[in-house]
């Protein structure tokens, strides 16, 4: 019998759809990667924080690269429903950064452990890179589209679009893994009032 949570019901493992099913294995990984970095992910440790067997693993996912792909899916996919508060505002300025910032800063305050183990898998596994890297593109792309939406409406400063989102995303992203990672070492409200001031001077100006 497995030593995972399986033996505290006897070996009986309870039904569940495939959806809830491969949501529990992706949760597990998370759990995990609070824990330990990427290359210390085995699908053993993963499948004993669950109820199911370990060969239902490989019903949902080929192997760990892939469990790990669709953690930084979901992951991005949380960050994404944040940053929309901004991308589909039609406002302006400080309220609608600092709402969309708070909500990306709680996100780092559940996952900041994750996504500091994804970056650093990201640097030595090619396809972790590549999902990472993905994500960065899109929230640039993103961010670019707004921008640059937000100068043809004589709603931010002019500047270099695409550039301005890249320096932006990319300052966001180290920041908030750097000081909400594994160990955070600023509290969140300091890191919201942080970066809502620099986007707002960045875009906006002082007087935004």
């Amino acid at each position: 019998m497995s030593a995972g949570r399986s033996s505290a019901t006897g070996g009986r493992r309870r039904r569940r759809s495939p959806e809830v099913a491969e949501q529990e294995i992706i949760t597990a990984a998370e759990e995990l990667l609070r824990e330990r970095p990427f290359r210390e992910l085995t699908v053993d440790e993963v499948m004993r924080r669950t109820d199911l067997s370990r060969p239902s693993f490989y019903v949902y996912f080929r192997d760990r690269h892939h469990l790990v792909l669709k953690v930084v899916e979901r992951l991005t996919g949380e960050s994404a429903d944040m940053a929309d508060i901004w991308y589909r505002s039609g406002g302006s300025g400080r309220d609608v950064i600092r709402e969309a910032t708070t909500g990306v800063v709680a996100i780092f305050e559940r996952h900041g452990a994750v996504m500091e183990a994804l970056a650093d898998a990201a640097a030595a596994d090619r396809e972790v890179e590549v999902a990472y890297r993905g994500t960065q593109r899109f929230f640039i792309r993103a961010t670019t589209s707004h921008i640059e939406a937000g100068i043809g409406a004589g709603n931010m400063l002019p500047c270099n679009a695409a550039e301005t989102a890249r320096a932006l995303c990319i300052m966001n992203e180290n920041y908030l893994r750097t000081v909400l990672g594994r160990n955070p070492t600023v509290e969140p409200a300091v890191v919201v009032e942080t970066l809502t001031t620099i986007w707002v001077r960045a875009l906006y100006g002082d007087s935004a």
